[in-house]
């Protein structure tokens, strides 16, 4: 069988990242790009030697071309639902970035006209690929840990706290829906999830920092009207208690999550900053203090590899779907809900929509 054919829309910061789990695949190849910066086509498209009839400035006359097998969703998120539904009616199968969308509303229209006219797909919840995280999940399933009573969890960056960066569209809710709650505390909802269950309530707290900053283009200054930092108190499924600190301004902090799981039988502590650790202490192994455990090579899983993988029919069970994207989004909208009106929260998994049928 030949290599899978992979349209990219979307070539800014994250296209890195896809175009590297493209090319390191023996399944597939990137073979058409698509971005509305004309100088970002032109570069992306010489970096990877794509002709100039592969290369669009309109994502739907990518999505026409009969010989794409799949695409990649890497655009800023207010064009998540308009791109991703028009994969659906183009039928090419996906993978898109998070969070799926602005608003849970959109979300549940994605996943409901999936549910109708099912497509593979895969949501871009990357931290579910790193080799500690899946040997965790392993370790809780075989109940290492008895009963889980907490989860304490960090996700923290310190780039916010440069003055000079612009007013991006990270910075604008119109365009990213939530700052640092959406951005990075989307991940570890995902991860919480992907690792423990389902998230019921929730009380937050969230400031923005820094309230101005520089246009991107001319002088002059814009508002940042989305959270800068975000701290959650959360009950999970089963009674677990949890705890959620997220933002960009942590000083001296790259890309750095943690993530502290505490059973009756056991505990773990799951941490990234340049790699994937994880550190155990289990009643039934006799241990008397944390030890670093290696995971082992069944473990390991890019996350582009387990797209392609799904697309040729191996795939595992354990990629994020639309559905996930959806109670994802769920969580993040009752979040900013919570810290905007200072109260407690419940999830419903039930939103309306009509309006967009």
């Amino acid at each position: 069988m030949g290599k899978l054919k992979i349209g990219m829309i979307g070539l800014g910061g994250i296209a890195d990242f896809h175009g590297k789990g493209i090319l390191e695949s023996e399944d597939a190849e990137i073979w058409s790009i698509c971005d509305c910066n004309e100088e970002r086509l032109a570069a992306r498209s010489k970096e990877w030697n794509i002709p100039d009839s592969r290369t669009y400035l309109n994502y739907t006359d990518l999505l026409k071309d009969p010989e794409i097998d799949a695409v990649t969703i890497g655009t800023p998120n207010y064009n998540h639902f308009a791109i991703a539904l028009a994969a659906i009616e183009h039928r090419k199968p996906f993978a898109l970035e998070k969070p799926v969308t602005l608003t849970a509303k959109e979300a549940a229209v994605l996943k409901e006209t999936l549910e109708r006219d099912p497509l593979p797909h895969m949501i871009c919840f990357s931290y579910r690929y790193k080799t500690a995280a899946r040997y965790a999940k392993w370790l809780i399933e075989e109940g290492k840990l008895g009963t889980i009573h907490h989860v304490y969890s960090q996700y923290l960056q310190s780039w916010g706290i440069n003055e000079d960066v612009p007013l991006v569209w990270r910075f604008q809710k119109e365009l990213t829906g939530s700052g640092a709650m959406g951005d990075l505390g989307c991940h570890i909802l995902d991860l919480t999830r992907f690792l423990v269950g389902d998230t019921e309530r929730v009380l937050a707290d969230a400031g923005t920092i820094i309230h101005e900053r520089k246009l991107l283009e001319g002088p002059g200054t814009g508002e940042v009207d989305v959270d800068d930092y975000c701290h959650v108190l959360s009950r999970m499924e089963g009674g677990i208690s949890s705890t959620m600190t997220i933002s960009r301004f942590a000083y001296g902090r790259g890309n750095y999550q943690r993530i502290e799981i505490y059973g009756t039988k056991g505990a773990l502590v799951y941490s990234l900053d340049e790699e994937d650790t994880l550190q155990v202490k289990f009643a039934d192994e006799g241990d008397t203090e944390f030890r670093e455990v290696q995971t082992p090579d069944s473990f390991k899983l890019g996350q582009m590899q387990a797209f392609f993988n799904l697309l040729n029919g191996r795939g595992d069970g354990k990629n994020a779907t639309m559905a996930d994207g959806y109670i994802n989004q769920l969580a993040v909208d009752a979040i900013v809900e919570s810290f905007t009106e200072q109260k407690w929260v419940s999830i419903k998994q039930e939103v309306l929509t009509n309006e967009y049928a």
